[in-house]
């Protein structure tokens, strides 16, 4: 196996494109492809700022609550094959880059705060798009996205996402992808995010932000970052714009009888911000956070102490991530569950390139 050194005396590696992060350029002649490639090659603006962003500036505070393995992600990499070289798309603090030592891992992800924080420990890492991944079409024997694609703020790049990691390892080779699920256990986690206003078509408008609720919007309260979304738990059983600001404009909503919020026309509420609350004792309070307090991506919270954070989601409908796959000819879906208020499947490559 060719060797992956993290460069310099800071062990910080940085995958540059040759175009704008956004998509693999298709092959020649494939009009599919030319116009799939038009609609996710841009990054749209609500995802640099409510994503990219927002992790660069909580990293340090995000990666001390990162420590807990998910039972399932764990049984996963520990069913692989001694010597499999596992790609971790979306790998945040790395804290699976170690989980089998019988097994190589490298890790990417979109945050070089985070990525540094891996590189430090020693992990093989580099900065990349999860929709333009920096490697060999068949080069890792598995793959695991664990909750990235719900950060991606169109259809057509979560597709994108999921074609990479599937490009990516080799035939017979699996990928495990979960993401969160709208059908959340804690109904009362809903109620404090603030949702975002309906998308036209499948697209934001323009590659900028989606317009969002006015003043009227709830306060954001706090929600259990230590172990968000429950993640660290046991697992159950399974069951089968181009404008810099945020546009304002109300967003009605309401509750239905399970307690989800509702837009008006009826559908479940899938956008939201989900907010993180750094503390104002952290250093990185001096730093990132004075900036994205003067330039309006952060507010303070005196009565809590902290300077809170939107963090942009789309959360999964059931049956939502097996569609996203179901026109793919390379890959079939060999197992899916829902497990601690997350959407997970598992598919296997069958075609090779």
């Amino acid at each position: 196996m060719k060797e992956i050194k993290v460069k310099d005396a800071s062990p910080l590696c940085t995958f540059v494109p040759d175009v704008e992060p956004g998509i693999r350029q298709p092959a020649i002649g494939s009009e599919d492809h030319k116009c799939s490639s038009i609609c996710v090659k841009s990054t749209p603006e609500i995802e640099k700022k409510y994503v990219h962003r927002v992790y660069d500036a909580i990293a340090l505070h995000f990666s001390s609550t990162r420590f807990a393995k998910w039972p399932k992600v764990a049984a996963f990499l520990e069913s692989l094959p001694t010597g499999s070289l596992i790609l971790d798309a979306g790998c945040g603090n790395g804290k699976y880059l170690d989980l089998n030592s019988s097994c190589y891992f490298i890790g990417c992800d979109i945050s070089p705060s985070l990525i540094k924080i891996c590189a430090d420990k020693g992990h093989e890492v580099l900065v990349a798009d999860a929709v333009n991944l920096p490697y060999r079409t068949n080069f890792g024997d598995a793959a695991i996205s664990i909750a990235v694609l719900h950060h991606l703020s169109t259809e057509n790049r979560r597709k994108q996402a999921i074609e990479e990691l599937v490009r990516v390892v080799k035939k017979g080779g699996l990928v495990l992808i979960t993401v969160w699920a709208v059908e959340q256990e804690d109904k009362s986690l809903l109620t404090k995010w603030t949702p975002l206003a309906e998308k036209y078509v499948e697209e934001w408008i323009g590659p900028g932000s989606p317009r969002v609720r006015g003043p009227s919007s709830p306060t954001l309260e706090s929600i259990p970052e230590t172990e968000e979304n429950g993640l660290g738990g046991h697992p159950k059983v399974s069951r089968e714009s181009l404008t810099g600001n945020m546009l304002h404009s109300t967003c009605s909503t309401s509750q239905n009888e399970d307690d989800s919020l509702v837009s008006e026309d009826g559908r479940s509420q899938q956008e939201y911000f989900v907010p993180w609350h750094l503390p104002y004792h952290r250093a990185e309070v001096s730093g990132a956070s004075a900036s994205a307090l003067a330039n309006g991506l952060a507010k303070k919270d005196d009565k809590k102490g902290a300077v809170v954070y939107n963090r942009y989601y789309h959360v999964f409908g059931e049956g939502e991530l097996e569609r996203l796959v179901s026109g793919m000819v390379n890959a079939v879906i060999v197992d899916k569950f829902y497990d601690k208020s997350n959407w997970c499947i598992i598919l296997e490559k069958t075609i090779q390139g």
